[in-house]
């Protein structure tokens, strides 16, 4: 024992006299490595875009780097992980008319008719108009749009992307009328007259008239997203479904590397997008991750969409329909796990999260490790909620929990509403959650995420009266789904989601420690730095 003991004083002496050249030493800093203890350093050495080592100030004396950065007692957490995230939706909202703060329909036309007027576009496309700003439960008609204009199309998505409001030229060149029916969706009419209110799978009868933006478009789209990302310290998002053609433009613009961020890419619910990846055997590299496919189940309860087992409680006679019924669900759920590719499912209602569960429970009892998905869950009643296990991973945005806050007491009511956005109970029963931001119809913020995860209310709100705290997420549990729980669902555990050695050298500076300053002071924290491969990707202080 005494002369292994002794080797191993050797070695660690040769070590130290080597100086290894790294590429990078950042020392004096406090940071979190989320590893398997939540242990803290104060240093660690890259390099080649990797962790080297983690430890403390004694690093400084072992490796001669061709970088030091000394920071000054900042604290340094691992790249932050948005689980649910549009990023080619958030860079082409560039293109598209801003109606977030629209107070009324009036407000609406003349942000339409000002941007028309700089664009003289043949098509009009305005983003996140949300009717409870207009001061009513109601959705609006399209009479306004169609008096302002009756020659081109409009389409309005409203603020959750469940919903839109179009005009009459959109409905007829969209061959869509009082007689048209759709399979998981609605058209609202009112006294025999379209309103203009599609939801859900209606939505996709416009898909025939809805103009492709442009490649150039697409790709200045994500450049402009991956920016806004790294500005809030995300070095890997989540991107939601989409189809083949938009991954291949991915893949293809980071192999010449005109974006970096690291992406695990949803495929689209379409067969051909499915058997090309299939065939294909997924995608997997350092930037990109594709082995997963999202499948809608329901829409969000602001628009009436979500599937609930019992009647609205402010529309009694009304309750939802699954955009896709059991039978289908089993089938997509057979022909994934026949392929090992993982199920993404979006579930919002309790009817929607129940038939989830039931699937997944019974296509993965004889797998081992499939980590299944479910999207969002804002409503899960009390018999389902032990349906989940550590095969199935709930991914949540805690900031949708709070904007849909007085939607969900509208449509739930007094005893209904105590099973909405239950945090704590799904991670008591799954073990793990993955937290995202809903981006682009939430800030993509993780700040905005931590705090409304722990508080359960907005900024603007009393932090200690959140809404039914005993479903918040204690600061450790709030960092750990944004970081090493997040890589987990993603399959990518062993490669980021904490500062490690050998994982990818991914990590952010904070102008405050988020784990220990007053919870108030968490949305004013900034981020200093975002590093991505050990090298600087964003900073502030330049």
């Amino acid at each position: 024992m005494k002369n292994f003991f002794l080797s191993q004083i050797s070695i660690l002496l040769l070590l130290s006299s080597c100086n290894q050249r790294v590429d990078l030493l950042v020392h004096n800093a406090n940071v979190y490595t989320v590893n398997e203890n939540f242990d803290k350093a104060t240093a660690f050495v890259v390099k080649n875009g990797r962790f080297l080592e983690v430890g403390g100030e004694d690093l400084i004396d072992r490796y001669k780097p061709t970088n030091v950065v000394d920071a000054q007692g900042l604290p340094v957490y691992p790249g932050f992980i948005d689980s649910r995230c549009d990023l080619i939706g958030l860079g082409l909202n560039e293109f598209k008319v801003n109606l977030g703060d629209s107070k009324n329909m009036d407000d609406v036309i003349s942000r339409l008719m000002k941007h028309q007027a700089s664009h003289d576009q043949k098509y009009l496309y305005g983003i996140g108009w949300d009717q409870k700003k207009f001061g009513t439960q109601n959705f609006p008609d399209n009479k306004k749009l169609n008096k302002a204009f009756p020659d081109i199309p409009v389409i309005l998505e409203g603020i959750d992307r469940h919903f839109i409001l179009v005009n009459d030229k959109a409905l007829e060149m969209a061959n869509i009328d009082e007689l048209t029916k759709v399979e998981g969706g609605k058209i609202l009419s009112y006294k025999g007259k379209l309103t203009g209110i599609l939801i859900d799978n209606a939505i996709k009868l416009l898909d025939r008239i809805k103009p492709e933006f442009s490649r150039e478009n697409q790709i200045q789209a994500l450049i402009t997203a991956q920016n806004i990302c790294f500005e809030n310290g995300v070095t890997t998002v989540d991107q939601n479904g989409i189809s083949k053609n938009k991954i291949l433009l991915i893949d293809s613009l980071q192999r010449k590397k005109l974006i970096n961020i690291r992406i695990y890419a949803m495929i689209e619910n379409d067969f051909e997008s499915m058997d090309y990846f299939f065939n294909k055997g997924g995608i997997k590299n350092e930037l990109l991750n594709v082995n997963s496919v999202e499948v809608n189940i329901d829409g969000l309860l602001s628009s009436r969409g979500a599937a609930l087992k019992e009647n609205y409680s402010d529309f009694p006679k009304y309750n939802t329909q699954l955009i896709i019924n059991k039978d289908s669900l089993n089938s997509i759920a057979k022909l994934l796990f026949e392929n090992s590719f993982q199920m993404n499912a979006i579930a919002f209602g309790d009817a929607a999260n129940q038939m989830v569960l039931d699937t997944y429970n019974l296509f993965l009892s004889d797998s081992d490790d499939p980590r299944w998905r479910i999207e969002h869950i804002n409503v899960i009643s009390k018999e389902d909620i032990s349906k989940f296990n550590s095969k199935i991973i709930p991914s949540i945005q805690p900031s949708q929990a709070v904007s849909q806050m007085k939607w969900a007491r509208l449509r739930l009511g007094v005893e209904r509403i105590k099973d909405a956005f239950k945090y704590k109970d799904l991670l008591d029963w799954s073990g793990v959650l993955a937290l995202g931001s809903n981006s682009p119809f939430e800030k993509i913020s993780p700040l905005n995420t931590f705090y409304t995860a722990v508080t359960r209310s907005s900024e603007k709100e009393d932090s200690n009266n959140g809404f039914q705290m005993e479903n918040s997420l204690s600061r450790y549990e709030a960092l750990m789904g944004m970081t090493r729980w997040a890589a987990y669902a993603n399959f990518e555990e062993n490669e980021k989601g904490s500062i490690e050695a050998g994982k990818f050298a991914d990590f952010i500076f904070l102008d405050r420690d988020i784990m220990t300053v007053d919870m108030m002071l968490v949305p004013k924290a900034r981020v200093v730095a975002t590093i991505l491969n050990g090298k600087i990707v964003f900073s502030n202080r330049l």
